[in-house]
């Protein structure tokens, strides 16, 4: 099993590269970063600055451990206490800034289309309130006249087999026949979707993660280079 990675890796890595004799690789490994992410920070090429954060007040990383480390170059770093993350079990769903503009849209839609799914499902499916969806029923809310109607689905703030889920659930409650063949796995299959849901989210931050990996290195390599033929040059 891989080693726990720093809280914050890239400013931990920032924090080693300035106050320790480590190497590049050590570092590199401890962060989970890439060896040339490490040396961009202490070429300051890196894209972006981080404020260091010392590992060692954060409980991470010891003194002692360090001192190994710097004492013997193949050394590899081992955390001292694994940091702890929060995950968020309550409230409504958190929806990226990006596309919190579309959350009217999308209720609009479901109230339009679906008016037997309750307006606390329609929260937790969308990451709202009862008086946003409230204002929005009965048309007081402060942005009427530019609210559209539109798929939920297609906006991004859930997917299909959310959507179908609740609408099924909602029937069901509401006693509304079902048509024939409705899939009955899409309200009793809970444990499957909410594992779906959790690979989609972990594929969706690796891919970040490895985008903005690949982009600093690229930055990193394309300013080396830069440097180097203006070294030729003279």
């Amino acid at each position: 099993m891989s080693q726990p990675t720093p809280l914050m890796p890239h400013a931990t890595a920032s924090w080693l590269v300035d106050n320790t004799g480590l190497t590049f690789e050590q570092i590199a490994e401890f962060c989970g970063l890439h060896i040339l992410e490490v040396q961009a920070m202490a070429d300051d090429l890196a894209s972006s600055k981080y404020t260091g954060r010392d590992p060692v007040r954060s409980g991470e990383l010891t003194m002692d451990e360090i001192e190994r480390g710097q004492a013997n170059p193949e050394y590899k770093l081992k955390m001292f206490k694994v940091p702890v993350t929060s995950s968020r079990t309550k409230g409504p769903r958190y929806t990226p800034v990006s596309k919190r503009q579309d959350k009217p849209d999308g209720i609009a839609w479901i109230l339009r289309n679906h008016a037997e799914v309750s307006d606390a499902q329609i929260g937790k499916l969308i990451g709202t309130t009862r008086n946003t969806i409230a204002a929005i029923r009965d048309r007081s809310h402060w942005n009427i006249a530019n609210i559209t109607p539109k798929d939920p689905v297609t906006l991004g703030l859930c997917s299909q087999r959310e959507l179908d889920a609740i609408v099924a659930k909602a029937a069901r409650k509401a006693g509304i026949t079902e048509e024939a063949g409705a899939d009955d796995s899409l309200v009793d299959d809970r444990e499957a979707l909410i594992e779906e849901l959790r690979a989609e989210r972990e594929a969706t931050v690796r891919a970040a993660n490895e985008a903005a990996q690949e982009a600093e290195v690229a930055a990193w390599l394309e300013a080396k280079r830069a440097a180097e033929a203006q070294e030729n040059g003279r």
